[in-house]
């Protein structure tokens, strides 16, 4: 537990771990009636500590199964593996050029991590950039330091097709999906349309002659997830649903936060995609996030892979609770 003294007792009112409570709670309990007996009655001291030597024991091993719950849930809420999706929005191929733009940030402050970063999807508009994209990322708090950039990033300069110098504004939205070990989402096999097709582009010799790619429909939400990084079938529906999944656990949280909007104000945002979240102003050179209310310079750097103290603005921020959601 990170060093820290584990108290079980926080936990009480924690479905997973409430048993193992009860059970501290009634080990407690014994260890004082013990300690009474050896005051009251000096004939049964042995006997009493033998027992308290036998509670102790009982304890420890208690504590282990709590901190290996606690554990698990932590990895539930901070995993080290997650998707980076980008679409264009308003904006045409300019909206599309930005799109990758974004991605190209995130990879290369993933690669300055020390994040694994794989493409997933690709597809591409006319003038090269992202109509969307998805990304596999893997590395320590990949998914704690990117959690906030889910939602719509709106850009605003000259694009480079522009001949009367006017300022355009275009958007592209983020959003970033944890791949969790476990979910509390269960996917009934019957609500899912899965179809295959041959993967096309670069890639080893069977990847363009036998159908490895993978699409998976969600028919009762209409989500559908699409992978075709894998050489085999298998591999791709495997990490098709995964990623489904994960689409599923964040449009639950999504509902669960907009139910409880009220009572998250001091939060940075929603985490909804839908919510439009920061500015990127290149004449100005100036980015701002509208949910912190700061802003910073230097747009270039911050492109380059430089997001690092936005992202450290944004979680000081949650920290002290002093963000309007």
């Amino acid at each position: 537990m990170n060093g820290q003294k584990l108290n079980p007792l926080e936990y009480g009112d924690d479905h997973r771990v409430s048993y193992l409570v009860e059970e501290w709670k009634r080990l407690t309990q014994a260890e004082m009636d013990a300690q009474e007996l050896t005051e009251v009655d000096p004939s049964m001291k042995a006997l009493a500590e033998k027992e308290l030597e036998d509670i102790t024991l009982q304890k420890n091993a208690l504590l282990a199964q709590i901190e290996s719950v606690v554990g698990k849930e932590n990895e539930r809420e901070w995993p080290n593996e997650i998707v980076l999706e980008v679409r264009a929005g308003v904006g045409g191929d300019e909206a599309a050029l930005f799109a990758e733009e974004l991605a190209q940030m995130y990879l290369k402050y993933a690669e300055a991590r020390g994040w694994r970063r794989r493409p997933l999807e690709e597809s591409h508009s006319a003038l090269g950039g992202y109509k969307e994209a998805q990304f596999e990322i893997k590395g320590e708090n990949c998914y704690r330091e990117l959690r906030f950039e889910t939602g719509i990033h709106r850009v605003q300069r000259i694009p480079a097709t522009e001949k009367q110098g006017r300022i355009h504004t275009s958007t592209a939205s983020v959003a970033i999906l944890p791949i969790y070990k476990r979910t509390k989402v269960e996917i009934n096999p019957g609500d899912l349309e899965i179809e295959t097709s041959r993967s096309g582009g670069a890639g080893g010799q069977n990847v363009n002659k036998v159908e490895t790619a993978v699409r998976i429909v969600h028919k009762p939400t209409g989500i559908d997830v699409k992978c075709t990084s894998e050489r085999s079938q298998a591999q791709n529906k495997e990490k098709a649903m995964k990623l489904l999944a994960s689409k599923l656990q964040q449009a639950q949280d999504e509902a669960a936060d907009r139910a409880r909007a009220a009572e998250r104000k001091a939060q940075v945002g929603t985490g909804d995609r839908s919510e439009k979240i920061r500015t990127y102003n290149f004449p100005q050179d100036r980015i701002t996030d509208h949910r912190i209310k700061e802003s910073w310079s230097n747009i270039a750097r911050v492109m380059s892979g430089g997001i690092g103290p936005i992202l450290d603005a944004l979680r000081k921020a949650e920290e002290e609770n002093s963000v309007a959601g």
